[in-house]
């Protein structure tokens, strides 16, 4: 069993991760590429983003350490570090997000009528 201060560090880091997926550009990125591995040409023209939007998800999911890149030419390709465990989170995310209905996004504090940044 993990003591008080293990405790908080383990949520805190699953409060990271979260606050990492919160965001709807990068929680669609990570969809984009939990079924191949993609340039950023291709997730900007996918996604309808500026390309240096779409860089600087990607910049904080690799930090994260959600996502890899490696050169192929003068392009820049990215993919999941973990795809199949992405995939089950998204999977879990979207199971919960069914079985809730509207409670989550009509909810005051986090949902879509919140007045929170």
């Amino acid at each position: 069993m993990l003591d008080t201060a293990e405790e908080a560090t383990a949520k805190s880091a699953a409060s990271c991760l979260f606050r990492g997926l919160a965001d709807p550009s990068r929680l669609a990125i990570l969809e984009l590429l939990a079924s191949q591995e993609r340039r950023v040409v291709d997730v900007t023209k996918h996604l309808g983003l500026a390309q240096s939007t779409v860089s600087t998800h990607l910049a904080c999911l690799r930090d994260c350490g959600l996502v890899s890149s490696r050169s192929e030419g003068r392009a820049t390709v990215y993919s999941l570090t973990e795809p199949n465990l992405t995939r089950a989170v998204l999977a879990a995310a979207d199971g919960l997000l069914q079985a809730t209905g509207e409670a989550v996004s009509s909810c005051v504090n986090f949902g879509t009528r919140s007045t929170n940044p």
